[in-house]
């Protein structure tokens, strides 16, 4: 058990048995009244967010996450395969614990994936990736004040919105939080 005082960014909390990762944290001390940690709380599993406050000085319980970096292998069914880089084992990951990041990953990539005794628990990406686009519309120029956009299909089969300008065969980043275009890359 650990208290109040040992919340930190990134420390995973045990709460009615379910795991919170906490995002943000302020301790505060009121001119009245007690000391209290308000926190900002993440779901390990789900991703929900929650706020929570705790007394100064009341015990939490914290889990041990490891995160390790492995290589995406190859899709196998219902689950995922990667290889542990340190050791080279391989690890069958189940395609509700990788979600959305299955939208981005290509094959021999490095991802971060942490485990809760040896389970794991989510598949964390790079903030951006460079993928191909496979197949797009031409785009028309018309009346517009803005620039417009069009969907496109990445080589992970994945759809983005891009520029009119962007054409097949075309190497993109994309933001791998929203799925949002963040430019060509040559």
């Amino acid at each position: 058990m650990a208290s109040t005082a040992d919340i930190r960014n990134g420390v995973v909390l045990n709460i009615d048995g379910q795991l919170w990762a906490v995002t943000d944290f302020q301790h505060v001390k009121p001119g009245k009244g007690g000391a209290f940690v308000r926190t900002k709380l993440k779901n390990v599993v789900t991703g929900k967010t929650v706020d929570r406050t705790f007394n100064a000085g009341a015990k939490i319980e914290t889990e041990n996450v490891d995160r390790q970096d492995f290589q995406y292998l190859y899709a196998d069914g219902e689950s995922y395969v990667f290889m542990d880089i340190s050791d080279f084992d391989q690890l069958h990951v189940p395609a509700v614990v990788v979600g959305d990041a299955v939208n981005f990953m290509l094959e021999n990539q490095n991802v971060t994936i942490a485990l809760h005794n040896g389970n794991p628990l989510y598949v964390e990406l790079p903030a951006s990736v460079v993928l191909e686009i496979t197949y797009t519309e031409p785009g028309l120029q018309g009346d517009r004040s803005t620039g417009g956009t069009k969907p496109a299909t990445v080589e992970t089969g994945f759809q983005i919105q891009v520029p009119l300008f962007v054409e097949q065969g075309t190497r993109v980043k994309v933001d791998t939080r929203t799925g949002d275009y963040l430019g060509r890359v040559n």
